[in-house]
């Protein structure tokens, strides 16, 4: 039995045989052809390109079809190469010139330009080398006349084990078939692992050479959840995933009972649960789970979803879609956060950093970058006037950075006035404590902002300078830390005594352990995943305020970490014992 570990990028267990899938990355050999047949290489090359432009919209079609207009745009990037007077100049330059067969010459092209895709120190570039790849096996395959690898059926069950794969792949992927999967490449913000997502296919990537130690056939259990793969499991552990995912299909079934029951305590006090998103497509199952509102809607991935920025019209047409699948609820949307591990290609936001979590990231590229920033906001003030909407910035660290994006939003506001554009002139501006420096100073944030939501993704990792993708110090980052803990407490007693609407939109409010701690601090707002909120929602029905503050107080009488976290999990399944042993912690 081998146990590795990655990223994960998709919740979900499975347990089946492996399917290892060859890169099928082959050479084309050179072949040179006489001048007279040069004039059949380009009318062939011609008709490959023909055809994997319809093979492209076909796959945009359906990607829009059953994830949504958002991932298709995936997709752009592929067609605007195919299309490219450049590229194809290129490749009919080289047949000309060296009298080589056009399987070559697409080879030779292709290669030269993922070279020095992967020179350039752009995280945006160095990721679309895998769409290169994908592009140049599509037109080869219709040169050489076999078919492009296709994933999308398979005889049996199985959890496919690559290096990678390409966005094609990963789209055309049969979730009925494939129960998992699990790459050597890929990262947080790779097309595979948004795509994996948006498939609800367990998926772990980053696991570097999982390839190597995988055989076709083998045993697998993928536990998406904690980012871990075992490899010929022994009976004991394959025994206990087995009875853990007997348990968690018992207990979503009784969970999915709770999706219309309010999210109220024992003595009565109402929390609300609102839903984090990445794309308007998932708000309608968010409030299927039960949710009431949309509490971070991350609009990033519009940009790293395709080729060219978005324009300010389809930026205006994703808010327009969430505003009409709200329904009026609730809907906050986040401003871009895109830099650190968020990188697009465009020159706008295009630069290099040394440590980028700690860069121009967010708010600060945001502000470094007007035009940018003016069309977002445009879009989404314009999406105003047809359902309630809330705007929230992110990592701001000074006053000074709200105060200037608030002076970006009133010009933006100012011009549309001027070109008689309806908006939602009162719409509510709050922000994301993220940082520290934040946190310390909730009190005056909560002078100028509607309302602050806690982010604990970022707050943890900057709190305890742990890298939260790191996985060799994967074990330091924790929201049970003391000085985490202690710095949520201060952020909610200076929102209630400012009378600040506060929320908490981190995966801390999602995950069970946290849930009598966080009410017990004061919060009475969470934003989590869809997936979570039931499992939320059965444990705030359990308990009492009583219970939770009397939980919070003993929490923070604590040194260190793991007695907070041992003491939460006790206390959480002597109220729900379903919630902690339906669940496996491997160490």
């Amino acid at each position: 039995m081998q146990i590795r570990k990655g990223i994960p990028v998709s919740p979900g267990v499975a347990i089946t045989q492996a399917l290892v899938v060859d890169a099928a990355d082959q050479p084309v050999p050179r072949r040179t052809v006489p001048p007279e047949r040069l004039p059949q290489q380009h009318e062939r090359l011609e008709s490959a390109m023909e055809a994997s432009c319809r093979d492209i919209e076909q796959l945009i079609e359906k990607t829009t079809v059953e994830l949504g207009p958002e991932l298709a745009r995936i997709f752009d990037f592929h067609l605007g190469m195919l299309r490219d007077p450049h590229l194809n100049g290129q490749i009919r330059q080289l047949i000309d010139r060296e009298r080589v067969t056009s399987e070559f010459a697409v080879y030779a092209t292709m290669r030269a330009l993922a070279s020095q895709f992967v020179s350039v120190d752009n995280p945006y570039f160095r990721e679309r080398v895998k769409d290169l790849w994908d592009l140049e096996r599509r037109v080869l395959s219709h040169l050489m006349g076999s078919s492009p690898t296709d994933l999308g059926q398979f005889p049996h069950e199985a959890i496919l084990i690559a290096h990678d794969l390409t966005p094609s792949q990963t789209a055309s992927l049969d979730k009925t078939m494939i129960r998992g999967l699990a790459t050597d490449a890929g990262g947080r913000t790779s097309h595979t692992a948004i795509l994996a997502h948006a498939l609800g296919i367990p998926a772990i990537v980053g696991l570097e050479d999982i390839t190597s130690h995988v055989n076709s056939g083998d045993t697998v259990i993928i536990d998406g959840n904690q980012g871990v793969v075992i490899v010929n499991p022994d009976a004991a552990q394959l025994l206990e995933y087995r009875q853990f995912i007997e348990r968690l299909a018992e207990f979503e079934t009784s969970l999915d009972e709770l999706s219309r029951q309010p999210a109220v305590t024992t003595d009565g006090e109402q929390i609300t649960l609102w839903a984090n998103i990445e794309f308007p497509s998932e708000i309608h199952s968010a409030l299927e789970k039960g949710a009431t509102g949309v509490g971070l809607y991350r609009t990033e991935f519009l940009f790293l979803s395709s080729e060219n920025e978005p324009s300010e019209d389809q930026q205006y047409e994703s808010y327009l879609q969430a505003i009409v699948a709200a329904e009026g609820r609730p809907l906050t949307i986040r401003t871009l956060d895109l830099g650190a591990d968020k990188i697009h290609r465009n020159s706008s936001v295009q630069h290099h950093e040394n440590n980028p979590f700690l860069g121009c990231r967010s708010i600060r590229l945001c502000l470094q970058n007007l035009p940018l920033f003016k069309t977002q906001l445009r879009a989404i003030l314009r999406a105003s006037a047809r359902g309630p909407l809330r705007i929230m910035f992110p990592l701001i660290s000074s006053i000074m950075e709200l105060r200037q994006a608030k002076m970006v939003l009133n010009d933006v506001m100012e011009d549309l006035e001027e070109q008689n554009i309806p908006f939602q002139r009162d719409i509510p501006v709050g922000i994301m404590i993220e940082v520290p420096s934040a946190a310390l100073q909730a009190k005056k944030f909560c002078r100028e902002a509607s309302f602050v939501s806690i982010g604990t993704n970022d707050l943890i990792q900057y709190t305890l300078a742990v890298d939260r993708s790191n996985e060799r110090i994967a074990n330091l980052y924790t929201g049970a830390h003391p000085s985490v803990i202690q710095l949520i407490r201060e952020v909610v007693r200076a929102a209630q005594r400012a009378k600040v609407d506060v929320s908490l939109c981190g995966e801390m409010g999602g995950e069970p352990e946290f849930i009598m701690l966080l009410l017990g601090l004061g919060l009475r707002k969470l934003s989590i995943t869809p997936p979570a909120i039931p499992e939320v929602k059965k444990i705030i029905r359990s308990v009492s305020l009583k219970q939770c503050e009397r939980v919070a107080r003993r929490c923070l009488s604590f040194d260190s970490d793991r007695e907070v976290h041992n003491f939460l999990r006790e206390e959480v399944k002597r109220v729900v014992p379903e919630v902690i042993d339906g669940r496996i912690y491997l160490p």
